[in-house]
């Protein structure tokens, strides 16, 4: 028993030392025989392991023991090729990524291609959003202190906080965070993304959000895409009401939502 709960122990060291923070059941299991599946237990009891999903751990290094366990990134990259699904970081976790998230992030944002449940680890709450043409996002490749993760980036960012406003805080602060990624923004690749755009009425009400940040650029490149494809005015509110709202022209909204920017 001794011999076992030293191999655990030695084991977790050497990843560690190597810069690795996550392992899965098969690799235990391969390196020290079925034997460390108590051991693992025991391990996870003491809170030295975490296991977000079946199978699949995490080491929670001393300084992250009172959390529970390490922040998202150090595990999201991993965590989610070993359940083999494609991912990015996006949404107001994205956006705090460059520094322009205007609230608190509560949670850990990810986008999926199918619905997945959360997941609670110690304080770290993961939220899955689903998008079905992931594929044709923008994203990076941004470092972490124990690998890579793919993050949306600020063009696709700004997109997709408009399109999933209720999970980034509501419109006021959609707004707010628009705003304050407004000088990461390229024109050109602002065009791009909006041409992967499924939805066009993400692209106008966007468009007008960055006319009210005062981004002439970006919101020119959006409005020159967009002007040839416009239809029939829609509600920015898609729930709210909108008799007596006035109009924009320029993006054919129907401005049923007071902003409130800061």
């Amino acid at each position: 028993m001794k011999q076992k709960r030293v191999f655990v122990a030695d084991w977790l060291d050497r990843l560690q030392a190597n810069g690795r923070y996550t392992f899965t059941l098969e690799e235990a299991l391969h390196e020290g025989g079925a034997g460390e599946r108590k051991a693992l237990w025991r391990a996870q009891r003491a809170k030295h392991v975490v296991q977000p999903r079946r199978g699949f751990y995490v080491i929670v290094p001393a300084e992250y023991r009172g959390a529970g366990s390490p922040p998202a990134p150090w595990f999201i990259d991993p965590l989610m090729r070993a359940q083999n699904e494609p991912y990015y970081v996006g949404l107001l976790s994205a956006a705090a990524i460059y520094g322009a998230s205007a609230q608190a992030v509560q949670e850990f944002q990810v986008v999926v291609t199918r619905p997945l449940r959360p997941i609670t680890v110690g304080r770290v709450r993961l939220r899955f959003v689903m998008r079905g043409d992931l594929a044709k996002a923008a994203t990076v490749e941004r470092d972490t202190p124990t690998g890579r993760m793919r993050v949306s980036t600020p063009e696709q960012t700004v997109v997709d906080i408009v399109t999933y406003p209720h999970a980034s805080g509501g419109w006021d602060n959609v707004g707010s965070v628009v705003h304050a990624l407004v000088p990461q923004l390229e024109s050109k690749k602002l065009r791009r993304t909006a041409e992967a755009q499924a939805d066009t009425r993400a692209v106008q009400r966007l468009g007008y959000l960055l006319d009210l940040a005062g981004a002439e650029e970006p919101a020119r490149a959006l409005a020159t895409w967009f002007r040839p494809r416009a239809h029939g005015f829609v509600p920015f509110e898609p729930r709210g009401p909108v008799s007596g709202a006035p109009r924009n022209e320029r993006w054919n909204l129907i401005l049923n939502h007071p902003f409130e920017i800061e």
